[in-house]
């Protein structure tokens, strides 16, 4: 722990050091006035973000005005990344000139020189415009994590639909809606939220299903949006799991009489809103003679530090007497997919899943997607195929920590199997 915290702030430190250097190198051309100001001002927004950053669990953020913290928030968050891309930057410039210095030594000729002229060829040396391009890239990247604010109910529906041989006649054409991650303790605007939901029944589903944190920590947190999710409703039901924010693992509690309290209010409040909780366990759907079987299990987690609560055999108790010829896994964390699924459950014909947001940050853009989380979860948004068995991974309805989406937007997903 002790070596991970010297990492981190020599790290940062060297990130404010390297920042502090560009942002100076601009100012060169104002007055000195303007310069001593702006530099002032570029302080204490430093020491105001790290004062939020190292603080936050001090602060009661709840008790904030929504705006101003989302603000702070993405603020914090975008100035912090900004410099820490500003270091990337200047260390391969430092990098670039600890290996011409090293070539230099070798070097007999002019054209080496030339080659490697310390000019753009555009009247400016290549260290300020190595400065000038870090400064632009963290400057932008501040603006993004800003302008992501603005998407944080920008619900886009996605489409999919999946071929499976063995799926039954009666079943052919099933629409099926996921959300997931709706995380209700980090809503503020219930107007929108409710459009996400007219969305989900403008799609006219015939099964709609959630996989998992209906909240950040507390019960209490949706119960001001269960009249509004309350709304969703389909043929064939609704059906919910647990995610790893839903146990309330990550707060602290006066008693453990509390935190059970807690989880068991959370179960009844999908229940009431007309939710069928799967606590490792099944259901069978049968239209005529033809049956699928929905399986939905308790978190259960491949990375350290998630919770394993979920049990596939308790799940699974009574099913294969059924003899179901297909099955949908509900399964909170898509680790779960390759840790477990496709080793000891080949009958699983499709799972779905949510937990990572695709981290609300990112690049999908056609022929190329790209998030920060891939390099966490090698299964992280959209569909995966293994033989004859699908994943499904869907971005998330809602968000967490980072009050935006910047790249990564909230997804309703529609999934048609035929």
């Amino acid at each position: 722990m002790a070596t991970r915290f010297i990492i981190f702030l020599f790290l940062f430190g060297l990130a404010e050091y390297y920042s502090f250097i560009v942002v100076r190198s601009a100012l060169r051309t104002l007055p000195p006035s303007g310069r001593t100001g702006v530099l002032i001002l570029y302080i204490i927004l430093t020491l105001f973000t790290w004062s939020g950053f190292l603080l936050f669990k001090q602060i009661n953020w709840a008790h904030l005005p929504h705006m101003l913290r989302n603000i702070y928030v993405a603020f914090t968050m975008g100035f912090i990344i900004g410099k820490l891309i500003i270091l990337l930057v200047m260390l391969g410039d430092e990098v670039r000139r600890i290996f011409l210095w090293i070539a230099s030594l070798f070097a007999t000729n002019a054209s080496f020189t030339e080659a490697y002229a310390p000019t753009t060829g555009q009247g400016i040396t290549r260290s300020v415009f190595i400065q000038r391009l870090a400064l632009i890239l963290g400057g932008t990247t501040l603006g993004g994590f800003l302008y992501g604010i603005t998407n944080r109910y920008n619900y886009q529906v996605r489409r999919v639909k999946i071929s499976f041989k063995n799926l039954p006649g009666a079943f052919r054409g099933m629409k099926i809606v996921q959300i997931s991650d709706v995380h209700s303790g980090s809503f503020d605007n219930h107007h929108a939220v409710e459009r996400g939901v007219q969305k989900v029944l403008d799609e006219k589903p015939d099964i709609i299903f959630f996989t998992g944190d209906l909240v950040n920590n507390k019960a209490d947190e949706i119960q001001p949006y269960t009249n509004i999710f309350s709304r969703l409703a389909a043929p064939l039901g609704v059906y919910s799991t647990l995610g790893n924010h839903d146990y309330g693992d990550y707060v602290q509690w006066p008693s453990q009489e509390a935190k059970v309290k807690n989880l068991e209010w959370l179960k009844d409040t999908h229940g009431k809103m007309g939710w069928r909780l799967l606590m490792n366990e099944h259901v069978v759907l049968e239209k005529g003679e033809d049956k699928i079987a929905i399986v939905g299990i308790e978190n259960w987690g491949a990375k350290a530090g998630f919770p394993k609560y979920g049990k596939m055999d308790a799940a699974y108790d009574g099913l294969h007497e059924k003899q179901v010829p297909f099955k949908i896994l509900l399964s909170h964390d898509p680790s779960h997919w390759d840790a477990q699924v496709r080793k000891e459950y080949t009958d699983i014909d499709l799972t779905l899943a949510g937990h990572t947001h695709g981290m609300q940050f990112g690049i999908e853009i056609p022929g190329f997607r790209w998030s920060p989380v891939k390099y966490v979860y090698k299964k992280w948004a959209g569909l995966y195929q293994e033989e004859h068995q699908y994943l499904y991974v869907n971005r998330g309805f809602g968000f967490l920590g980072y009050p935006g989406r910047l790249g990564i937007l909230p997804e309703i997903t529609v999934i048609e199997l035929v």
